[in-house]
């Protein structure tokens, strides 16, 4: 009954645990302890080259340096970046799961296709729309030009950061419009039947009904969205590379350790990297406590 022996069998199950633990302190919880210890040094990641202790002048120096300006920018271009990301894309993500939902003809043609690009990846999706949103020779400088208007897109500096939240959100669009969709597949259908005979139909049957019965998928997207959004950097960099006013935190903490156009100061990102997680942080905290009592209330 026990081919490797009795002690052993006792242990197997401890040993099986401490491989995916292991895997977890090397890959992520090390990693994260080296960022916080590397934010109290003056670490450049240049061979030969002695790093020191310098306390808390990387933290400083992103709030009080020559270029303070930028760097409080970039933190609240951040902070409204995931606001107007987290309303509009569940809002959106919603409405067309509310839709798709109604049983209609060829829908799952039109949930692959509104998925498409949470599949097509960050580098195809933003070179796709630095093409379309030319403003010499793209399709919608072309469109805008057939309401008598026209618009520079990416190389605005007032709206070259909406251009890349209206992309954000059709990115990611998809993946919160799945969600729902589970969410509101699982309502009995009883209930509308109940609440039918009662007299809630149309927006009240969604408002008493189907939006409470989602909280918990609204919890997931919510929290799902503000982190993404909060640590988004990529699409940015792929469409403007920080430029016309689009800087965010995220995007500062990449340049500065790998993408600087001197040498990478890795203390000054991993400072970066902690003013982020303290964000990222403190919203998650935020909204689980405030979503999660919702669910309970309803």
């Amino acid at each position: 009954m026990y081919p490797f022996g009795r002690g052993i069998a006792r242990h197997l199950p401890l040993a099986l645990l401490m491989i995916p633990l292991l895997l977890y302190v090397v890959f992520a919880f090390g990693p994260s302890m080296a960022t916080v210890f590397f934010s109290f040094t003056d670490a450049t990641g240049i061979p030969g080259v002695r790093w020191h202790f310098v306390g808390f002048d990387n933290y400083r120096k992103l709030l009080f340096s020559s270029d303070q300006a930028e760097r409080l920018r970039s933190i609240r271009n951040s902070l409204e970046f995931a606001f107007l990301v987290v309303v509009i894309q569940n809002a959106i993500g919603l409405f067309m799961a509310v839709l798709l939902n109604r049983k209609l003809k060829g829908d799952a043609f039109y949930r692959a296709t509104f998925f498409l690009p949470v599949v097509l990846g960050v580098t195809v999706s933003g070179l796709v729309w630095r093409m379309m949103l030319n403003p010499m020779s793209g399709p919608m400088g072309e469109l805008f030009k057939m309401f008598g208007t026209r618009s520079n897109f990416l190389s605005s500096y007032d709206a070259a950061f909406y251009w890349i939240i209206f992309v954000q959100i059709w990115m990611y669009m998809g993946y919160s419009m799945t969600i729902f969709i589970a969410g509101l597949q699982s309502i009995p259908r009883d209930l509308y039947d109940s609440g039918h005979i009662d007299g809630a139909s149309g927006w009240k049957a969604f408002r008493y009904i189907t939006f409470p019965m989602i909280a918990p998928a609204v919890t997931v997207n919510t929290l799902l969205s503000i982190i993404g959004a909060l640590q988004t950097f990529d699409i940015i960099y792929v469409l403007t590379n920080g430029g016309f006013n689009t800087r965010t935190l995220a995007l500062d903490v990449y340049r500065d350790a790998i993408a600087n156009n001197t040498t990478a100061d890795y203390g000054l990102a991993s400072a970066g990297a902690m003013v982020l997680f303290l964000f990222v942080f403190v919203f998650t905290v935020v909204f689980m406590y405030l979503l999660r009592r919702r669910e309970v209330d309803l």
